[in-house]
C-alpha cells in the first residue's frame, strides 16, 4: 500500500494521502488525543451539474433540476431499513448535505469507528432505488421545496443569485422545484449516480485519532472497483459579465425588512492556489470595508441602519463567485448608498497598509484556531479540496499575500456597476 504524507511543520499538522486502484482519493488528518472522530465520503457533484456528457457518450444529457438533493435523499434508504437508524444503534451522528458542487456524508463518532466506517463505504456504494421509492421521495422533498419557499433568509438569497445571474444553473435553489422534481425518476437518477458517484469522482477523508494504515486498510477492502478513470464533461451556460438585474424584492410574513446585497465576480474559471488566494483577498477586504472594526460598521450600526444580524461572505467555485452581504435593516436601500459611498472613498484615497496587515494576521490566527474542530477542518477541506488545493495551503495564501495583490482585487471586484440588492419586506408593507 503506497501512502504518502504532506507534513506542515509550522502547525504541527500532516496528510496521509492514499490512491485506491478504483481511483478514490483517501486522506487521514490525525489528531491524538480527541475524543471524537469524523468521516466524510464526498463526490463532486451538486446541484449545478445539470447538464453533462456521461464517460463514452457523443451526446450531452440534462437531467432535472433538484436531482442532485434528491440522490442524497434516496441513497439513506436501503432494501433492509433506514440508514440512519443503523448509525444510530451505533451511537453515532450522521449528516449528508447537497450544495451548489458537491454532495458530502459523513458521520461523528467516540466508539465504534470501525463499524460506523464500514457502514459509510457500504452504503454510498449501494444505492438501492425503485420506482415506488421515488414517487414517495417526491412529496417529501416537495414539502422541504415549500418549506424555503416562505424562508426569508433562503428567498434573499437565492433572489440575490438570480439579480446577479441570468443562465447560470446556481440561480436554481438546491432542492429544485415542484416541476422539476415531478420529472425525476429511477432511470435517471442511476444515470447520475453511475456519473458522478464513480470512486475516481470522490474523496475520503477521515480525521481524529486514528491509525492511518487501518483507515486505508479498510478502504482497500471496502471500496468497489467500478473500472478505470473516465472524464466527465460538465457543460455549464454562457453567462453575461454584467448583472441579470440590480435590485429584486419580494414580500414574505417578516417583521423586519431583510437584504441580501453584493458583488458579482467575473473570475475566468481561476482553479487552485489562485482560486485561494482571490478569496482570502476579497473577505480580507469586506472586513477592511465593513468589518466590526471598521468606520463603516459603527456608522451603519450607530444609524440604527444594521443590528447583529449583519454579515458578510465571498464565494468562489468552478463556474461563479460573488460576495455578499446582510442581515435585517429597516433601510436596505440606506444601507446599500453607505456602503457604495465607502468603497467610492477607498478607491480613491487608496487602502490602508496597517490595516491590511492588522486584519491579515487575525484572519490567520482564526484560520489556526479552527483547525481545533474535526468538523471544520473536515467541512474545509472537503470543500477546497475539489478546487484542487489542499486546506493547509491557506497558511501559505495568509503568509505571502501582498498588499499590491490586494489593491488589484478590490479594484476588481467591488465594482459598483455589478452591485445587487435583494430586498424581503413585510406583507404588510406598503
Amino acid at each position: 500500500m503506497d501512502i504518502k504524507t504532506i507534513e506542515y511543520k509550522n502547525i504541527n499538522e500532516l496528510i496521509y494521502m492514499y490512491t485506491h486502484q478504483s481511483g478514490l482519493k483517501a486522506f487521514v488528518i490525525p489528531k491524538k488525543g480527541y475524543s471524537k472522530k469524523h468521516a466524510t465520503f464526498a463526490t463532486h457533484y451538486g446541484s449545478i451539474n445539470n447538464e453533462f456528457v456521461i464517460p463514452g457518450d457523443s451526446t450531452a444529457s440534462q437531467v432535472p433540476d433538484g436531482i442532485a438533493h434528491f440522490l442524497e435523499h434516496k441513497l439513506f434508504e436501503q432494501k433492509d431499513g433506514s440508514v440512519m437508524d443503523k448509525f444510530s444503534a451505533l451511537g453515532s451522528s450522521p449528516n449528508a448535505y447537497t450544495g451548489f458542487s458537491q454532495t458530502v456524508y459523513l458521520f461523528s463518532c467516540t466508539d465504534k469507528f470501525d463499524e460506523n466506517f464500514g457502514l459509510l463505504l457500504d452504503f454510498v456504494q449501494n444505492p438501492y432505488i425503485t420506482e415506488e421509492s421515488v414517487e414517495k421521495e417526491k412529496g417529501i422533498i416537495g414539502q422541504e421545496i415549500r418549506m424555503y419557499e416562505d424562508d426569508a433568509n433562503w428567498r434573499a438569497f437565492f433572489n440575490l443569485l438570480k439579480a446577479f445571474y441570468s443562465n447560470n444553473p446556481v440561480r436554481i435553489d438546491i432542492a429544485g422545484t415542484i416541476d422539476s422534481i415531478s420529472k425525476i425518476d429511477r432511470e435517471t437518477l442511476y444515470k447520475c449516480y453511475n456519473t458522478f458517484y464513480h470512486p475516481s469522482n470522490m474523496i475520503i477523508l477521515v480525521v481524529g485519532d486514528v491509525e492511518p494504515q487501518d483507515v486505508f486498510r479498510q478502504i482497500e477492502s471496502g471500496m468497489v472497483n467500478k473500472g478505470e478513470k473516465r472524464e466527465i464533461k460538465r457543460i455549464f451556460p454562457e453567462e453575461a459579465g454584467a448583472l441579470n438585474e440590480a435590485y429584486t424584492e419580494q414580500t414574505l410574513a417578516v417583521s423586519m425588512p431583510l437584504f441580501q446585497m453584493g458583488f458579482k465576480d467575473n473570475t475566468n474559471n481561476i482553479r487552485g492556489y489562485d482560486c485561494l488566494k482571490r478569496e482570502v483577498a476579497v473577505k480580507l477586504l469586506l472586513e477592511m470595508i465593513m468589518g466590526k472594526s471598521s468606520k463603516l460598521y459603527d456608522e451603519l450600526y450607530g444609524e440604527g441602519l444594521i443590528n447583529n444580524t449583519f454579515e458578510f461572505d465571498y464565494t468562489i467555485e468552478e463556474n461563479y463567485a460573488f460576495s455578499m452581504m446582510g442581515g435585517e435593516s429597516a433601510d436596505p436601500a440606506a444601507v446599500k448608498d453607505k456602503i457604495s459611498q465607502a468603497i467610492a472613498s477607498m478607491n480613491k484615497a487608496g487602502l490602508d497598509r496597517d490595516s491590511f496587515e492588522r486584519i491579515r494576521r487575525a484572519m490567520k490566527g482564526r484560520f489556526i484556531k479552527q483547525l481545533n474542530s474535526v468538523e471544520r477542518i473536515s467541512h474545509s477541506f472537503i470543500s477546497v479540496y475539489f478546487k484542487g488545493v489542499y486546506l493547509f495551503d491557506y497558511l501559505d495564501v495568509y503568509d505571502k499575500i501582498s498588499f499590491e495583490y490586494v489593491n488589484e482585487v478590490f479594484k476588481e471586484h467591488f465594482d459598483l456597476g455589478n452591485m445587487a440588492l435583494s430586498v424581503i419586506r413585510p406583507s404588510s408593507s406598503k
